[in-house]
């Protein structure tokens, strides 16, 4: 599952995994979680001294793939409340986008998808998963949605999670992360050739959670 922020792809990801009884990870978080680490280190997120700090940091990670509790652990510690705040999403796409960083999550995001897979299953998100991480999946889905209506979600989120922004604000970090995303060298997001994309802005999650649990059934993946 992937696209950028605001189409809801943590929601439906996690709902999907459920109803499927798969596992269910969140690759952005593990960028978060390395993010968080280079801004405790007191490293710019833009120099180069970051990918090592978040390369070595990424030995420490443990994501827990349980779709009805998941969660991203750093060196022991729960972080995942504290890698949704501004500044950990204003300083990510920077740390995402150094080429060792990539490469060492992408290796450990295979290695926990191939034990899941062996296990039962997974419904993985994120913005190269369909591209890069596993190009062979067997559905690829990619939610898109117009830049004021993912700006309103994700301002609902942060409200509920009490983190009030001005809506602007809220807008422009939007488009700014699209802009940092969909033009860096490695990994850019991007639709697979081959996933359905599915425009999300007016549709509700639970209608979303419809058509994929339909595409689901149409390729036969249920067991």
């Amino acid at each position: 599952m992937d696209g950028p922020s605001g189409t809801g792809k943590s929601t439906v990801s996690r709902r999907l995994a459920r109803e499927c009884d798969a596992a269910y990870l969140d690759t952005g978080a593990m960028y978060r979680a390395l993010t968080l680490a280079v801004l405790r280190s007191g490293t710019d997120p833009a120099d180069p001294a970051a990918a090592d700090v978040a390369v070595a940091a990424a030995g420490t990670l443990h994501s827990v793939t349980d779709p009805a509790g998941p969660g991203i652990l750093l060196a022991g510690e729960d972080v995942e409340s504290g890698i949704r705040g501004p500044e950990v999403t204003g300083a990510v796409s920077a740390v995402s986008a150094f080429g060792s960083v990539r490469t060492v999550l992408v290796e450990h995001q295979r290695r926990l998808i191939a034990d899941a897979v062996a296990a039962g299953g997974i419904v993985v998100e994120g913005r190269d998963i369909g591209t890069v991480v596993t190009p062979d999946a067997p559905l690829k889905v990619y939610l898109t949605a117009s830049d004021a209506v993912r700006a309103a979600r994700r301002g609902r989120q942060d409200a509920r999670a009490g983190r009030e922004r001005d809506t602007a604000a809220v807008l422009a970090d939007v488009q700014r992360r699209d802009a940092l995303d969909s033009t860096r060298k490695i990994s850019p997001l991007h639709a697979a050739a081959d996933a359905v994309v599915l425009d999300t802005d007016h549709l509700s999650v639970d209608d979303v959670l419809v058509r994929l649990l339909e595409l689901v059934n149409e390729r036969g993946l249920l067991r």
